[in-house]
């Protein structure tokens, strides 16, 4: 069983309740960060609490969500251990998990994608990471982060 905890500010409210009921159609775990009305948040404050709670250990990815999903992508890759990716297809839910060993995924609750978010997640879901060429990219990345 996957354990995905799953985040968003007011702009997703929605489109999270949507994932949530997939997910749980999935049999997956899931830990809802909030929130749950249309008042107002700062995404960055939720991106953090969301991401935190991830790096405490035993979840196997997490998604998050705000009106256009960038303000929260790029809050979460600020926390050192998260890759976040925006997955607009599912090439690019593939390629996030496969190469990039993404740990969050994020979409927007205000756009409009041509292909379902939850097969996307699916997608993403059932990648492994390739490791090789891609491990050290990897590496790259983690070591960007302890210079910075």
């Amino acid at each position: 069983m996957k354990k995905i905890i799953i985040a968003s500010d007011h702009g997703a409210i929605c489109l999270k309740e949507q994932i949530i009921s997939f997910l749980k159609a999935k049999n997956c775990e899931i830990k809802d960060m909030g929130v749950d009305s249309d008042d107002p948040v700062d995404y960055p404050d939720i991106a953090v609490k969301a991401c935190r709670e991830f790096n405490k250990g035993g979840y196997d990815f997490g998604i998050l969500l705000c009106g256009t999903g960038i303000g929260m992508s790029l809050a979460a890759n600020k926390i050192k251990g998260i890759r976040c990716a925006a997955v607009f297809d599912l090439f690019s839910a593939e390629m996030a998990k496969a190469h990039n060993n993404a740990n969050f995924i994020v979409f927007g609750g205000r756009l409009k994608y041509c292909v379902p978010i939850t097969a996307m997640i699916e997608k993403f879901m059932d990648t492994e990471f390739e490791g090789g060429r891609h491990e050290r990219r990897i590496n790259k990345i983690k070591a960007i982060e302890d210079q910075c």
